[in-house]
């Protein structure tokens, strides 16, 4: 279990444990770890964990977060990371291997807005027209937050065999002027969604993609079934319902 050890000039202040899918970090009381310093936001950051692996995400703080002398908007915690909120100071000490995760930062949320009026936003992939999930691009990973338009459903596609994590995988955007888009799934996490809305992160592990959820009332729908707390694996042609926009998982040949 990943723990954090708050400290201010060398001094341990308490430890926390990351048992909560989302712990809140600010200066605020309703905060999971409050933090009651003029230096810090009163909601500056979250750190989300799924399984093993946990993630921060600064919260548009006035003085923003580092981590090991580094301003950050996310980053994936690695054993011994040094969280920097002000004078105090976060140390991310998890008992999981340390070779897990060996990417230190992960794409920004894909942000799905139904039946926006703009395409992709500048910095994401270039949009292609309609084709088949198979037929997957070679574009670039879209480090800028991506707006996916459309809310026109289609029907899944025919599901083979169970996720092979040996094999490269995409999402495909199917609703919407934007159908055919293809994002690769390249890092260990990739969020989606949209924020204060519905969000989802999709993680690659050695068994596999897995989906769960992490943000907002109503949870996301794979293949016509809502999801519950728990992560969900993946599996080829997969259906995703996220924020009113429809995509499919798939593995490249």
């Amino acid at each position: 279990m990943a723990k954090l050890i708050l400290s201010m000039d060398g001094l341990v202040l308490k430890e926390i444990n990351l048992t909560k899918e989302r712990t809140t970090i600010g200066r605020k009381p309703h905060n999971d770890i409050q933090i009651d310093n003029l230096a810090v936001s009163g909601e500056h950051a979250v750190i989300v964990t799924i399984l093993e692996d946990s993630f921060l995400e600064d919260l548009g703080s006035t003085n923003g977060t580092v981590v090991n002398g580094q301003p950050i908007k996310k980053h994936f915690l690695q054993n011994n990371d040094i969280i920097e909120l002000g004078k105090y100071k976060l140390k991310y000490v998890t008992e999981a291997s340390a070779g897990q995760a060996q990417v230190a930062d992960f794409e920004k949320t894909m942000i799905l807005r139904p039946g926006a009026s703009k395409g992709i936003t500048a910095g994401a992939a270039q949009a292609i027209p309609a084709a088949p999930a198979a037929a997957a691009s070679s574009a670039k990973n879209f480090g800028d937050t991506a707006a996916i338009q459309g809310t026109a459903a289609q029907g899944p596609a025919s599901r083979p065999s169970a996720a092979t994590p040996q094999k490269a995988a995409a999402i495909q955007v199917l609703s919407g002027p934007n159908a055919g888009q293809d994002f690769d799934l390249t890092k260990p996490l990739t969020t989606l969604g949209k924020p204060g809305v519905q969000v989802a992160v999709i993680t690659r592990r050695p068994q596999g993609f897995f989906i769960t959820h992490v943000e907002g009332a109503s949870f996301p729908v794979v293949n016509g079934k809502p999801l519950d707390a728990q992560a969900h694996s993946l599996n080829d042609h997969d259906v995703i319902d996220l924020a009113g926009v429809k995509m499919e998982f798939f593995f490249k040949t």
